[in-house]
């Protein structure tokens, strides 16, 4: 079995090309942390280069910038080609089967292209998003306590747990 699940920040921005058959390929690498701390108490981390393609490719490239959090699961592909001095490069890819946007919806902002409307809510940290035209973010109202107030009391021997 090959399946890798990831974490981690974009490096930098997707780099999109257009192969055979008009096939987009997006490529970047991905910043994820290590584990354990070294003797200096820094955390060091792995740059791990990864790959989209077609649709996938088009929407990473289009709401996902530099220092993006996400979460990628996909495969490990190894690959080899002759450099231009003669030498061969061995690759290896994570090409992106799934993948998820995990920062805060305030945090893609003007730099990756997007207008952001917050919305009036108290639960703002889940308000899904509808990407309308012109890449113009807007929240979906689901708050299904808007009208109960400002407090609700709940006891413990309500809680299933």
């Amino acid at each position: 079995m090959n399946k890798v699940f990831l974490v981690g920040r974009l490096t930098r921005d997707f780099d999109l090309r257009y192969g055979a058959n008009n096939m987009a390929v997006a490529r970047t690498s991905l910043a994820v942390d290590r584990p354990f701390t070294g003797q200096g108490g820094e955390r060091g981390a792995d740059f791990i280069s990864i790959v989209a393609f077609g649709n996938r490719a088009e929407t990473m490239k289009k709401y996902l910038v530099k220092g993006s959090q996400i979460a990628i699961s996909g495969r490990i592909q190894t690959g080899s080609y002759d450099a231009n001095d003669g030498r061969k490069v061995y690759t290896t890819d994570v090409i992106i089967d799934e993948f998820q946007f995990l920062d805060s919806r305030g945090s893609r902002t003007e730099e990756s292209g997007l207008s952001i409307v917050q919305p009036t809510s108290p639960v703002n940290d889940v308000t899904p998003y509808d990407f309308g035209e012109n890449n113009t973010v807007t929240s979906i109202e689901t708050d299904p306590f808007k009208d109960f107030g400002d407090k609700i009391e709940i006891n413990d021997s309500d809680l299933p747990f």
